[in-house]
């Protein structure tokens, strides 16, 4: 195994970006940005050992940096925080004070806000251990940045073994009681970036997700089995989405007790016989696919678009800080925010 670190490009304020690369016995390599700790790069073999990227994302940090990307963000590989996922009306109450939330999805408050975790700065090193190569990223959220209450310290880590488990770990810690959820928001495509994701086969380890009005949740848990949203068996993606006006962006429930549970998903690409499992200690697995990805030249000038990418975001149910059957997302000072998901990559020879 082996890391590399470089000079990447300059943020708007003038700080300079570094480039993580992290690379195992297998051929796995993955790159990760200190700006918004991004993961810009996944590149794994086929099953004829050819290595290509499967994450979207851009080969310069430019790419991230201009207005088109960001007036149109889709997320590329980034972390989604301090919320993930959408608070209704961009507001919640912690006893009894509301906090108002900077607004930037149809009313609603998305993944943090106007500048969340994935355009802030993360002050980044190497790290090691008997069976892996990492990098920690931190992050000091001042109290009332994007209107979240509190002074938040926040640790992402990325741990990349040779056997070729990338696992992302969150923890974080505040000096009064506020509301977290966080996830990476990588967009997978395994075929080397070269089809849309229709064809991918996709399992998700569930019956149920949330039942949503404009995607934000009324409370209630919905059986899909038998339904269009139903991956308990594998099928394509493409199977039923054009039953659906803008594809999938759906919450599923996972049966997640404390700690790393067994799959909650697998997505396969025949073609080039590359495959991806998930595990987690969350209990949601939001299922986006991609159709407000805009058209966009990425890695090695490949075009992106609609269904170009698919993102499996491990996290806590949207809107929880409004809804009280859902699990909390709330955490108070002397209490520590865990997290942890697993990305296993393999190859079907």
């Amino acid at each position: 195994m082996k890391h590399q670190i470089r000079k990447w490009g300059i943020d708007p304020p003038g700080n300079e970006i570094d480039l993580y690369t992290l690379t195992n016995d297998n051929g796995i390599t993955i790159c990760i940005s200190s700006y918004g700790a991004i993961i810009t790069s996944i590149q794994t073999p086929d099953r004829y050992g050819v290595a290509d990227e499967i994450a979207l994302g851009f080969d310069s940090a430019e790419g991230y940096l201009n207005d088109f990307y960001i007036n149109n963000c889709p997320f590329f590989g980034a972390i989604a925080g301090r919320y993930a996922n959408r608070i209704a009306n961009g507001e919640f109450s912690i006893d009894g004070i509301i906090y108002r939330l900077a607004k930037n999805n149809l009313g609603n408050a998305l993944h943090g806000g106007i500048k969340g975790f994935d355009k802030q700065l993360w002050k980044g090193k190497i790290i090691s251990g008997d069976d892996y190569n990492g990098v920690e990223l931190t992050y000091f959220s001042p109290h009332l940045e994007e209107g979240y209450p509190g002074n938040l310290s926040v640790t992402v880590t990325y741990k990349l073994n040779n056997s070729n488990e990338l696992a992302i770990e969150f923890s974080a810690s505040t000096d009064q009681k506020t509301v977290l959820n966080l996830t990476n928001h990588t967009y997978f495509n395994l075929s080397g970036c070269r089809k849309p994701i229709t064809g991918h086969k996709l399992t998700i380890f569930s019956r149920q997700m949330l039942e949503t009005e404009k995607l934000i949740p009324t409370g209630e848990f919905l059986d899909i089995s038998e339904t269009a949203y139903d991956f308990s068996k594998s099928k394509t993606i493409g199977r039923d989405i054009d039953s659906l006006p803008f594809g999938y962006d759906n919450s599923y429930v996972l049966e997640n007790s404390k700690g790393i549970s067994p799959m909650v998903a697998l997505l396969q690409d025949e073609e080039s016989g590359r495959y991806l499992e998930i595990f987690t200690d969350e209990p949601s697995l939001q299922l986006y696919t991609g159709f407000y990805i805009p058209e966009v030249t990425g890695h090695k000038g490949i075009k992106y678009g609609k269904y170009m990418g698919v993102a499996l975001e491990t996290q806590h149910f949207a809107d929880s800080p409004n809804q009280s059957e859902f699990p909390s997302t709330m955490i108070s000072p002397g209490e520590t925010f865990e997290s942890k998901t697993i990305f296993r990559f393999g190859v079907d020879k």
